[in-house]
């Protein structure tokens, strides 16, 4: 259904755009301050996180990217993005199995504004552990 593939040096800009999406598109109620911060936190860490970085393919088209890094005693599902017309197609869900096949804790921050991926990560038994103004980190853990 999707591969994941390495990320070339020359795919910066189009993960800048992904990461851009996530955060702004999930987050009305920030200042243009928090933007500014956002802009300058986007463009040192990206490039940056490149190594860990894989794109989305499906039918040989660039159609998303993930991030998952080593965090605390599991990892962090730090981005899953996916272009609007690749949403609702399962795409998602089946990368989130993977990643429970693959590690028996996994963290990730959501906005809580985002609730249809709220309501999704809920369906996959992560639960909320930690909250701030605008955020939630949430966990999964199998049971061992």
């Amino acid at each position: 259904m999707y591969e994941l593939v390495n990320v070339e040096i020359e795919h910066i800009e189009l993960l800048k755009k992904y990461k851009f999406a996530t955060i702004l598109n999930n987050s009305n109620n920030i200042s243009e301050e928090e933007k500014k911060q956002i802009i300058n936190y986007v463009n040192k860490e990206v490039p940056r996180q490149l190594k860990d970085y894989k794109l989305i393919i499906v039918n040989f088209i660039i159609v998303g990217c993930l991030l998952v890094s080593n965090y605390k005693d599991g990892v962090l599902l730090n981005e899953i993005y996916l272009e609007e017309r690749y949403r609702n197609m399962k795409i998602g869900s089946s990368i989130i199995n993977d990643l429970i096949k693959e590690h028996n804790i996994i963290y990730l921050w959501v906005y809580k504004e985002n609730l249809k991926s709220i309501k999704l990560y809920k369906q996959f038994r992560f639960i909320i552990i930690e909250k701030t103004k605008t955020r939630y980190l949430m966990k999964y853990q199998k049971n061992v």
